[in-house]
């Protein structure tokens, strides 16, 4: 009878068990087909995910290569962390700018902090430091403030002429003095020398050990072996420790010398710095009680150090890229300084008043940015939640990456887009259209380049001067043969034209009068 009783019992319990693993399997089923996928993207092998895939030093060339394969959305591992690539700008404007709630924030890198470039706030995260470095900074130099800067940013643009019809063997020199200049001058009134000026030379040295110390291979050799920071200096392998430990100190130097300068003539001169950010700022800070001070002078000198990596870096690459665009296509030059003798004359330089008068000249710029953009992949952004765009899932944590190579080679939005057309900005009736690449080479949403208005008229003011005052053209040899030559690109997170092998002299027009009017 217990056996019968037993059986009788077996069959509801095997019916239950049944009843619970059908109901699991239903569930497992519709989450399935109702949880979106990732976006798609190259099949990522164990541990390594993508990385082998990826040209480390130029990733934004692979990215766009797997644009034409996957989209403008496109998913990557990296290692063990999650990254989708935006590789063109209606996507950027619909995650970037419309959810910029979600998408302002930074991912971890492992090389910023040893390096000393957690004084950048452009790496800082989505947080309240950010927000009072931002509000420092836009005060500065927001578009109605930044005209304050203009006389400034012409006379320093002339003086440079000055320099390089002087010396023009070392044009880059020039550039760089040119707009640490721009940036000494915006941020902390200071008047560097024309030459060799022993502050400008704390921040050229200290960018250029730093930009070595934060190029994406170092970040990922970092990620992957962080005891490398701890190796004694003896030890194989602790040249990554050394260049941090020495990234760390000039970057440090970059920050406290120009610093402790306006705060010391401040103190000696009631009318020092009227226009510079950091006297404008210090001055407000005297109103504030004691308790704030400290942190305040802190995010002051975050947002400073921030302002005149952001101008050095942007400008002085733009520029060179303009040098080798007027030496390797001399047609758009000699177009562009016909404009200038039919709106100008010969007798007078470029003013600001101008700029509306001269499309041709506006659009050699918008090129310019377009062409080789100084930030190819910009810097990362991360996802604060999950998100569903376009029925793709992007999860919380994922690095958003911005290609803004990708999107400036666009060869639907720009024909033959490698090369250097201004004309693909302007109308059939010789106009300016709408399209300017400054909306996606400064960035989008939140985290965009909160200088960007200012930087646009320094190098109108440098671009339209140097159109208007000198001629670039292929140097030559001893025998008069033109000196051919492949340009050389320094990478990291910044895509920078190398010195090329250049002729600069003045215009035929150019006459001691004219100059001295520089």
């Amino acid at each position: 009878m217990v056996p019968a009783v037993e059986g009788r019992l077996a069959i509801p319990r095997h019916l239950l068990y049944f009843f619970i693993v059908l109901t699991a399997l239903r569930w497992f089923i519709k989450n399935r087909q109702t949880k979106p996928s990732l976006p798609p993207g190259p099949v990522p092998i164990p541990l390594l995910g993508n990385i082998l895939s990826i040209n480390t030093k130029k990733p934004w060339l692979t990215y766009t290569q797997w644009h034409a394969v996957y989209g403008d959305l496109v998913f990557v591992r990296i290692l063990n962390q999650d990254a989708v690539v935006i590789n063109s700008q209606h996507v950027a404007q619909a995650l970037l700018d419309k959810r910029s709630a979600i998408y302002s924030d930074r991912p971890y890198m492992a090389t910023v902090e040893p390096s000393g470039w957690s004084i950048n706030f452009a790496f800082t995260g989505y947080n309240d430091e950010w927000r009072r470095c931002r509000r420092l900074f836009h005060q500065t130099f927001r578009p109605d403030s930044a005209l304050k800067f203009r006389p400034m940013q012409m006379r320093q643009a002339r003086e440079m002429i000055v320099n390089l019809i002087d010396d023009p063997q070392h044009y880059h020199s020039h550039f760089a003095t040119f707009t640490s200049s721009i940036g000494m001058s915006t941020i902390y009134d200071y008047q560097p020398g024309a030459r060799d000026d022993p502050l400008v030379q704390i921040i050229e040295n200290a960018l250029i050990v730093s930009r070595d110390m934060i190029t994406p291979e170092r970040a990922v050799l970092l990620e992957a072996f962080p005891f490398l920071l701890k190796l004694p200096d003896w030890c194989w392998g602790s040249s990554i420790k050394r260049d941090a430990r020495a990234s760390t100190s000039h970057m440090r130097e970059m920050t406290d010398v120009p610093f402790r300068y306006t705060q010391q003539h401040m103190a000696d001169s009631l009318t020092f710095g009227h226009l510079s950010m950091v006297a404008e700022h210090l001055r407000r800070m005297e109103k504030q009680d004691e308790a704030s001070k400290p942190m305040f002078e802190a995010a002051l000198k975050k947002t400073a150090t921030t302002a005149m990596i952001g101008a050095y870096e942007t400008t002085t690459s733009t520029l060179m890229a303009f040098a080798l665009a007027m030496v390797s296509y001399p047609d758009v030059q000699r177009r562009a300084q016909a404009e200038i003798n039919s709106v100008i004359g010969r007798d007078r330089l470029p003013t600001f008043e101008d700029r509306t008068l001269l499309p041709y000249v506006e659009s050699v710029l918008r090129e310019t940015l377009r062409w080789l953009p100084v930030a190819p992949l910009g810097v990362p952004h991360a996802a604060s939640s999950d998100d569903i765009y376009d029925g793709y899932f992007i999860p919380k944590g994922t690095t958003v990456i911005y290609n803004t190579w990708c999107i400036s080679r666009d060869e639907k939005r720009y024909p033959e887009a490698s090369r250097f057309m201004p004309e693909r900005f302007l109308d059939v009736n010789g106009a300016l259209t709408d399209d300017d690449p400054a909306g996606y080479v400064f960035g989008s949403g939140r985290r965009a380049c909160p200088g960007r208005y200012t930087v646009d008229a320094t190098l109108w003011s440098v671009i339209a001067t140097m159109l208007a005052t000198v001629e670039f053209s292929f140097a030559k040899d001893d025998q008069g043969k033109m000196i051919d030559f492949t340009p050389q690109f320094a990478t990291g997170f910044t895509h920078s034209v190398m010195a090329f092998p250049c002729n600069i002299s003045p215009r035929s027009h150019i006459h001691s009068e004219l100059v001295d009017l520089l």
